[in-house]
């Protein structure tokens, strides 16, 4: 055939595919065969009845699936059926997936997803299925679906089909109380991780409730005491304040130099409240601070900590303007109500630069403490907690406090590993001279970048100063 006339032939098959996808689809969309087996069930037809839907957080479809089955214990009719038609069911809602122009969707496998449920705990849960059970007498369909980024979906989702709509509106209450009331959150300790896709929550992580006594945590006489009145304390008088209308929630900013002992004293409180639902954002996380305020809210007693507060809720005249999570976390301590038992608590090594507005109404910080460098009494304790295991005296472990004048918390725990490290590197038991040499090290480590890791700036007037020594605490 020449080459003229294969030209010909192409521009021909061009114009008939051009003309084809013209041509408007007549084909009427149809019940599939799993939306045969809903209309079977309900009785009516699928295609005219509202869809009632409720877009959920991923980690709260564990909740959902744990309250879905508690309702399905009610009607031992109850089923779950799995949705087939790959990948293309996964861009259909519940009524696309019933009525459709082109795809058969059938009867399929269930899917499920391994969710957490505590530190060391899990639960297989309903990630795709389609949940068929009878709610005061009338039948209910429920598409449970897991979040799924790869197509889209930033949140997980139910959506809910029944022939009365009131009913379908009574079954969504009742399925929201039983998820706040059976939550796997409830009374435990939980973090959040940024997303591996850049943006929105990733997983929620569960974390063991730490185990920390009063007695670990040494700070000036007094300071325990206040802060643990307003945290614990206002918790465990709650139905009386109530009573007298005084307002529950309630914020405490803990602040001084790194390393003297904030982050203990959170984990003290969070060891003395058993029972309450505590979040924990650090980092990336504070991004986090609505949904927080969320799970809070509907699971107090509950206590929200933000560790390091100041690098997201600087003053608003600070580096050009506002930051945006200083907002976030204004509207999330605002967003509850007083007589909310949620305690917010707010660390930071740089009050000077946070936004004064935090402490503009109550609830948001009601109580701000130092936690300051230990004086010479707390040292000598501190020096005394973290050498209590190790075989060295007490006079040494008093004379190595009295030389560490001006160093952090953390310091005394630090010198007690090196001390240890030294012995066991020299392949002996632990020694006084241990202790004391150690000290030397590294009361002596003041320039170059140990003086810096350590806490010093670099500057002369710190490089000729005996201490000021931080570590991590």
């Amino acid at each position: 055939m020449p080459q003229s006339e294969d030209a010909d032939l192409v521009r021909d098959l061009q114009r008939l595919v051009q003309r084809l996808n013209e041509m408007p689809d007549d084909r009427d969309a149809a019940l599939t065969p799993i939306g045969l087996k809903v209309r079977d069930y309900l009785g009516v037809d699928p295609a005219g009845l509202p869809l009632l839907r409720e877009d959920l957080p991923p980690h709260r479809l564990v909740d959902a699936d744990i309250a879905l089955d508690a309702l399905a214990a009610r009607d031992k009719s109850a089923v779950i059926v799995g949705i087939g038609g790959g990948q293309e069911r996964q861009h259909e809602d519940l009524a696309g997936l019933l009525v459709h122009r082109f795809t058969q969707f059938r009867e399929g496998q269930i899917e499920y997803a391994t969710a957490a449920t505590g530190p060391s705990s899990t639960r297989q849960t309903v990630s795709f299925g389609l949940r068929m059970l009878h709610f005061g007498g009338v039948a209910v369909v429920v598409l449970q679906r897991a979040a799924n980024r790869m197509f889209g979906r930033e949140s997980a989702s139910l959506e809910v089909l029944c022939s009365d709509a009131t009913v379908a509106s009574e079954f969504m209450t009742e399925l929201q109380q039983l998820m706040i009331e059976l939550s796997v959150v409830r009374g435990n300790v939980v973090g959040f991780a940024p997303s591996e896709y850049g943006q929105g929550i990733g997983h929620m992580t569960f974390l063991p409730r730490p185990d920390v006594a009063a007695s670990e945590v040494i700070l000036s006489p007094g300071l325990l005491d206040d802060i643990r009145g307003h945290v614990v304390d206002i918790g465990a008088h709650a139905g009386r304040l109530r009573s007298l209308h005084q307002h529950l929630k309630r914020g405490v900013l803990l602040y001084g130099p790194p390393g003297t002992g904030k982050t203990l004293t959170v984990r003290h409180l969070l060891a003395a409240t058993p029972g309450t639902t505590a979040v924990v954002l650090q980092g990336g996380s504070l991004a986090y601070v609505g949904e927080a305020a969320r799970l809070a809210r509907a699971l107090s007693p509950a206590i929200v900590v933000l560790e390091d507060v100041d690098l997201v809720a600087m003053e608003r005249g600070m580096f050009g303007g506002p930051q945006p999570l200083l907002f976030e976390i204004l509207d999330a301590m605002d967003g509850v109500e007083g007589d909310t038992d949620i305690a917010f608590i707010l660390t930071t090594n740089r009050a000077d630069v946070l936004e004064p507005a935090l402490a503009a109404r109550p609830g948001r910080v009601d109580l701000a403490v130092e936690i300051p460098l230990p004086d010479a009494t707390a040292r000598r304790a501190l020096f005394r907690l973290y050498g209590a295991s190790v075989p060295l005296s007490g006079e040494v472990l008093d004379a190595a406090a009295d030389r560490a004048e001006g160093v952090t918390a953390s310091f005394a725990k630090e010198l007690i590993r090196r001390t240890v490290l030294h012995a066991t590197v020299r392949g002996s038991d632990v020694v006084d001279s241990d202790l004391t040499e150690a000290l030397d090290a590294m009361l002596a480590a003041q320039v170059g970048i140990s003086r810096v890791l350590f806490g010093g700036d670099g500057s002369e007037s710190e490089l000729d100063a005996p201490g000021h020594i931080t570590f991590g605490y």
